[in-house]
């Protein structure tokens, strides 16, 4: 059965609004001041972008755990070129994961970006077709 989830945004002030969706967590989102928000908060597009990073990262942390690599740190860098024209939808997104751990296998890390991006993550899916995506990785040896 298919999971429905919800999210609800309710307006503070200015352009700013609480966000809250089925887990019940809470984000602030805004606008900057050129467009009436006072810059106190993620805007919708970052989230888009801040949803890719999460999804992707959730899914090859867990595939390099699973082939028993060393992770000892990650970060996924993305960064989303917008269209000029409204609606301004992302065109190209560059995905960048910096693994840092003790003999990282660059076959294992190559494999689950692959994995994330053509089977699990739903954010890059729907990006996807939209946007030209494309990931790379850097691999820093931990120090002991």
């Amino acid at each position: 059965m298919a999971k429905i989830m919800t999210a609800v945004a309710k307006l503070e002030t200015g352009m700013r609004f609480d966000a809250q969706a089925t887990s019940g967590y809470h984000v602030t989102l805004d606008s900057n001041e050129v467009s009436g928000g006072q810059d106190s908060g993620f805007s919708p597009m970052e989230m888009l972008l801040v949803g890719l990073a999460g999804c992707t990262g959730m899914d090859v942390l867990s595939i390099l755990r699973k082939k028993r690599q060393d992770v000892t740190g990650y970060e996924v860098h993305v960064q989303g070129i917008r269209a000029d024209e409204h609606p301004k939808v992302f065109v190209e997104i560059s995905v960048e994961h910096i693994v840092t751990g003790h003999n990282i296998q660059p076959t294992a890390v190559a494999r689950a970006i692959e994995l994330s991006e053509t089977r699990y993550c739903g954010a890059s899916a729907m990006l996807g077709k939209v946007a030209r995506i494309t990931n790379t990785y850097r691999i820093i040896d931990a120090l002991l």
